[in-house]
């Protein structure tokens, strides 16, 4: 509800400039931010902003960042939504004043909010500038530049950290004379690439994130060494060891060498490449792939590049992703659809609290620029074969755009319709913070979206620009603008990483009119590469290392055809196989609609007729008989059953036996398809059967009925103890809304 602004204030009531300064009560001050200005008043404990618009210019999708004490919380009042991280509370109008004229002001509909406690907010910004109208201040000038080592060729600098301005400090730019050299985030930089026996000048400028630079320091004098002044090599590194790893790093040590002008660095070899060069015995190695075995060498250099023999080289291998198992779930963002499958639901059975990582389904791949595809909502096409099926298809108001009520919210707080990120992404925000140690990723493509793969993966260029855009949506969370909802940032800090379900490279049996070319395979891997490389490039802006898997196929033939094993987990984290659809009928009967069979048994059935005989064994040799390491491999479970009707008897009731066409599916546009709970309660007298040589589950309803072949959780004990003795990573479910929570209570006990 909106209401009108309270022009007579209690005696309690305190006027405050947003930078912290109290004027007399009953008349705010102005203040300003660039081309905003925010006045704040507090009358009992709640806050109000009145913002106003003395620029020339319209200024639209502003929002206040203030500063409250430890311990005080901020709640939403009237006329905005409040959001609150530590003590930063971020505070965002409603749409009615979320644009301002010139000359306008949000009076009397000013956005305000409730404190629990009567404080005043401090270190307030407005449209990314001061809130009290002052110009940001830049940071201090960095104190003393020093020397730390030089040799032949390079110079090692150090320097005291600047104190903040007005933003924090986010870099330092080093100047060789008036030339860049370098741009770091610490408070050291090795300049490399210098002329031996050559004087130099450097100085430092810190900077922050709106690129506000410090004055420089003073210039430091360095002339490089004359190499013809020493030839001695220092003695070689002994004792190298491992002293530590985790899923993307090893921690080295080794004694010191000697040398008769002493030791300036070293540098780390990981294999034949240079990893590091470090000062000091020790180094980490990062930007390493989990459960990996590397060789590393390290040698020693003197001040004239004098470079010692290598150490004796020592083998590490990284930890894996998961501490024991993995247990990875697909969440469907159409799920809240038909399905009535929330982000809430996966808290509600349970499921939530078992999972190590979410995978969100789908991402699209814009037809018309190759970039990952965001800010629309169309759908697909009604008809399966038609090759443009997808083109340009994505749900905006599902991902970030659609308010979800109450009951429908992780943490029983419905939306207002006003705030920036809504529908799914909000809801997996909260998730996360019910759950710390999930990982969330957004999986790109699916059956329906991979058509634009082939082209994105052709070169370096379109490789570059494919990963940049995705890095930028997703990771960086620049989702475009819809529906009220979206904007630069608004969906940061909700993936943890990138999954690629490319469905199929280098096979033309993929969705219809889907792009493929014989190139496929050495683009994957160097579309992977790309991405790894971009992630921990951006990763190293954030502090966090993140994780990229893929969903692979099950046919042997496409894994050879499509997947270079084991060159992909160079990049790949995890590969996550498809246990599943080994057999189906479609739901336009364009499959195998005339003969029943298993769609994930673990073995091969001896009384299966075709040619080839699927089986989730044979999915999983075809990765490890190749060079895969078992732990980065999960196996895909079926958390849904595929059916066909019309379906004789036979020697093994329904199993293997012909049938008309797809059985009834749980909705219209699916037929021949049901989630597991669904099929359960709504395909009456469908008996229980377990072939128990092939480990295959499935039901009938008896002559000329239905057949239905599913995953339970008798098949799910099975194939969990048999990944047990192959030294899988664990299980991959396809997918959560099938579940009621008693299959995946039984994927984590069968893990444990």
């Amino acid at each position: 509800m909106r209401r009108t602004r309270k022009r007579l204030l209690s005696a309690f009531t305190v006027t405050l400039l947003a930078a912290g300064l109290l004027v007399a009560a009953g008349s705010p001050a102005l203040a300003a931010a660039g081309r905003l200005r925010a006045a704040f008043t507090l009358t009992g404990t709640t806050g109000e902003y009145t913002v106003t618009n003395p620029s020339s210019e319209t200024v639209a999708d502003w929002s206040i960042t203030f500063t409250v004490p430890a311990g005080v919380t901020a709640t939403s009042g009237s006329n905005a939504t409040v959001s609150q991280a530590g003590n930063q509370v971020t505070l965002v109008p409603a749409y009615y004043i979320k644009s301002l004229a010139p000359g306008r002001s949000t009076y009397p509909y000013s956005p305000s909010f409730r404190l629990s406690s009567a404080v005043n907010p401090t270190t307030c910004r407005i449209d990314d500038a001061n809130c009290d109208g002052s110009g940001d201040l830049p940071p201090s000038t960095p104190a003393n530049l020093r020397l730390v080592a030089k040799t032949t060729t390079t110079a090692a600098l150090a320097w005291n950290a600047a104190a903040p301005g007005s933003l924090p400090v986010t870099g330092y730019d080093v100047y060789q004379g008036t030339t860049l050299a370098a741009s770091v985030t610490g408070t050291e930089a090795r300049i490399t690439g210098l002329t031996p026996n050559t004087a130099y000048r450097f100085t430092v400028v810190a900077k922050d994130r709106k690129d506000a630079k410090s004055p420089p320091t003073p210039a430091l004098a360095v002339t490089t060494n004359n190499p013809g002044d020493d030839t001695q090599a220092p003695t070689a590194p002994s004792n190298l060891r491992s002293t530590a790893v985790t899923s993307s790093t090893v921690a080295l040590a080794w004694n010191a060498s000697t040398d008769n002008t002493g030791v300036v660095s070293y540098d780390v070899y990981r294999g034949a490449d240079l990893a590091t060069t470090v000062t000091g015995t020790t180094a980490t190695v990062s930007g390493l792939s989990p459960s990996t075995s590397y060789s590393f060498t390290v040698k020693a250099r003197d001040g004239y590049d004098n470079v010692s023999a290598a150490s004796a080289a020592v083998s590490a291998r990284t930890g894996d992703i998961v501490n024991g198992y993995a247990r990875v779930g697909y969440f469907v963002q159409w799920g809240i659809y038909g399905r009535q499958f929330f982000v809430k639901n996966l808290v509600t059975n349970g499921s939530a609290s078992k999972l190590t990582h979410l995978l969100y389904a789908f991402g699209n791949i814009d037809p018309v620029n190759h970039t990952c595809l965001s800010g629309v909502t169309k759908g697909t096409t009604s008809n399966p074969q038609d090759p443009n099926q997808g083109d340009g298809a994505g749900d905006a108001e599902a991902d970030y755009s659609r308010p979800m009520s109450a009951a429908q919210s992780v943490d029983g707080v419905g939306d207002t319709g006003w705030e920036t990120l809504r529908g799914n992404f909000n809801q997996l925000k909260k998730l996360k913070v019910k759950n710390p140690n999930l990982k969330v990723l957004i999986s790109l493509g699916g059956w329906t979206y991979s058509k634009y793969f082939s082209d994105v993966a052709a070169t370096p260029a379109s490789r570059q620009k494919f990963v940049a855009s995705c890095i930028d949506t997703y990771l960086k969370g620049n989702v475009k603008a819809y529906g009220g909802a979206g904007g630069p940032g608004t969906a940061a800090g909700i993936f943890d990483g990138i999954d690629i379900d490319w469905e199929w490279p280098g096979s033309p049996d993929g969705h219809p009119g889907n792009h493929w070319s014989a190139n496929d395979k050495t683009n994957l891997t160097a579309l992977l590469a790309e991405f790894r490389t971009q992630m921990d490039a951006y990763g190293a802006t954030t502090g966090k290392r993140y994780e990229l898997q893929a969903f692979t196929p099950a046919d042997p033939a496409k894994v050879s055809g499509g997947w270079e094993i084991p060159k992909i987990f160079d990049y790949l984290d995890v590969a996550n196989v498809q246990g599943y659809d080994f057999h189906g009928s479609g739901s336009d009967n364009s499959w195998e609609p005339n003969r029943t069979g298993h769609q994930g048994n673990l073995y091969a059935d001896a009384d299966d007729p075709y040619n080839f005989k699927f089986s989730v064994e044979s999915a999983i040799n075809a990765y490890t008989n190749a060079g895969a390491n078992p732990r980065k491999l999960t196996l895909g479970l079926a958390f849904y059953g595929r059916g066909w009707q019309g379906v004789a008897e036979g020697g093994k009731k329904g199993e293997w036996q012909s049938a008309t066409g797809a059985a009834p599916g749980q909705f219209a546009e699916e037929a021949g398809t049901r989630g597991y709970a669904n099929l359960l309660a709504s395909v009456p007298n469908c008996t229980v059967q377990h072939d128990t040589a092939a480990v295959a589950t499935a039901c009938y309803t008896g002559n000329g009925g239905q057949w239905w072949t599913f995953d339970d959780a008798w098949s799910i004990q099975q194939k969990v103890a048999w990944l047990k003795t192959r030294g899988l990573l664990g299980v991959m479910a396809w997918e959560m809304s099938g579940d009621t929570g008693s299959l995946m209570t039984t994927v984590d006990n069968s893990l444990k």
